[in-house]
């Protein structure tokens, strides 16, 4: 069995900082991309950034300059540094990865149980 958990979110007051952890851990042989999706009430679940094994990234629009996503290939972990947040990247944050458990398996998409993170003053 795979999981996924997160760790890093709270309240912030307009331009802070958060920096937002996911481990994965379990059967795993290999990670094809691991990254972070957000929801806020009312809202569909969007894409906030998305790392590949092979090292492209991929940022929503809003995030763009204000967010960096890392990953330790080692540790199986990502992390999502966040600056100079806005109200309106209040949501709770996923962790989601695409995990293979056995050699030459198909890749499969793995959820964290999430993590709230308020920008208010």
């Amino acid at each position: 069995q795979v999981q996924l958990v997160e760790s890093g979110g709270g309240l912030v007051q307009p331009g802070g900082s958060l920096r937002l952890s996911c481990a994965a851990s379990g059967s795993i042989f290999s990670i094809y991309y691991m990254g972070w999706y957000r929801q806020a009430p009312g809202n569909q679940r969007e894409l906030v950034a998305r790392l590949v094994s092979g090292g492209s990234t991929n940022y929503a629009d809003s995030v763009k300059g204000r967010f960096t996503i890392s990953r330790d290939n080692a540790k199986n972990t990502v992390c999502l540094q966040m600056n100079n947040l806005k109200p309106e990247d209040t949501a709770v944050y996923y962790c989601k990865a695409r995990i293979t458990t056995v050699v030459d398996g198909p890749g499969y998409d793995y959820w964290g149980q999430g993590t709230q993170v308020t920008v208010s003053s």
